[in-house]
């Protein structure tokens, strides 16, 4: 079985190393792949630009995806996912500040398994990725992803 990767697409310096921190702070140990915009995450995704060769076959077990993100959305990102069979069943969760409804139906409509608003204290935000991380990564049964 290869280890479960989080793919974090996230562009605030801040958040990220928030994130980072939560997870190892959860004792969530799982390789965390930072993507900081949106074509860079679907550069990994998909074997492009900067990951060219990259094993297609090791793919996130979840993407934790922000929406205001430079060069393309997270809705973006999303709906690109969800159009591929390749990535069309791995679950995302949107990790974003935004509370607009827009976003949140959006999200859904595009396909997102669920909607996190970031807490602004830290304890919250950290309590957070913690429960995203036991929830998706050990509770959750996800399916089996075809092979590239």
């Amino acid at each position: 079985m290869t280890e479960k990767i989080i793919l974090l697409v996230e562009d605030n310096p801040d958040d990220e190393e928030l994130t980072l921190m939560a997870l190892k702070d959860s004792h969530i140990l799982n390789k965390v792949v930072v993507a900081r915009d949106g074509v860079e995450a679907l550069d990994y995704l998909f074997g492009t630009g900067n990951y060219v060769g990259r094993d297609l076959s090791e793919l996130p077990q979840i993407i934790l995806l922000d929406l205001k993100l430079p060069k393309l959305s997270g809705l973006d990102v999303l709906e690109r996912l969800r159009a591929d069979p390749r990535t069309q069943f791995i679950p995302v969760v949107i990790l974003t500040s935004s509370s607009e409804e827009e976003d949140i139906l959006s999200s859904y409509r595009l396909g997102a398994n669920s909607y996190v608003r970031k807490p602004v204290e830290f304890y919250r935000f950290a309590d957070s990725v913690r429960q995203l991380g036991l929830y998706w990564l050990l509770i959750n049964e996800a399916p089996l992803l075809p092979k590239p």
